[in-house]
């Protein structure tokens, strides 16, 4: 089969495959690194909820999680990921070591993004009488919007390159289209496509997360 057939054969069906892998994976880890990130904001926050253990703990869990090469990551938790879709192979299968690697870089970027808002803001939010729930939602998340955008968009990014790697042990998408038939067979024609549109896809990423950004920051009067 010469390489025109395998790249009309390959690359859409594996470029669909990686769009789904890292997509879901930022959906479900955001799920779990918003309101981690939250907490590691609020914990540490002398006018919310303080609480010096609680916010070690989230701590060591983050920095645990973010110290773990994803490589290593992918098969540490096979067990874990056969519990959850019954295979650690393929797709979906990726789709846990994605949200487990993601999960804990996204809450580290909701800490940062919450702890740029000014400290005056919160404090006026708070002496109107605003609870704990009212500065998160009416003061805090609003006001970092345009900040977890670019976060987002760079967890998306990351996503991209961890995809990729996922076919070394069997993932799919992009990766598998590389590693197994690009590099195992020695074809430095697929290798070389793979990696152009694996290229376009992240700064078609990075493009459209930054004019949102962009955007959410023009109406609020920030540029």
């Amino acid at each position: 089969m010469n390489n025109f057939s395998l790249i009309f054969r390959l690359i859409p069906l594996e470029l669909l495959n990686t769009l789904y892998m890292v997509f879901i994976s930022a959906f479900f880890a955001f799920l779990i690194g918003l309101p981690l990130g939250i907490f590691l904001y609020l914990t540490n926050n002398e006018r919310l909820c303080p609480s010096v253990w609680i916010h070690r703990l989230l701590e060591m869990i983050v920095n645990i999680g973010r110290s773990i090469p994803f490589a290593i990551l992918i098969v540490a938790i096979i067990p874990f990921t056969r519990f959850l879709v019954g295979t650690s192979i393929g797709t979906t299968a990726s789709i846990v070591p994605l949200t487990v690697a993601a999960a804990p870089f996204m809450a580290r970027i909701v800490e940062g993004a919450l702890k740029e808002v000014g400290g005056g803001v919160v404090q006026a939010a708070i002496a109107m009488g605003a609870s704990t729930l009212d500065v998160v939602l009416k003061v805090l998340l609003p006001e970092a919007l345009p900040t977890l955008v670019r976060g987002g968009t760079l967890t998306l990014v990351t996503l991209v390159g961890y995809s990729a790697l996922a076919g070394l042990v069997g993932g799919g998408g992009l990766g598998k289209v590389a590693i197994q038939y690009g590099y195992h067979r020695f074809n430095g024609v697929l290798m070389g496509v793979t990696l152009i549109i694996l290229v376009l896809l992240v700064e078609c990423i990075q493009k459209i997360g930054n004019k949102i950004a962009i955007q959410l920051e023009k109406k609020r009067g920030l540029i």
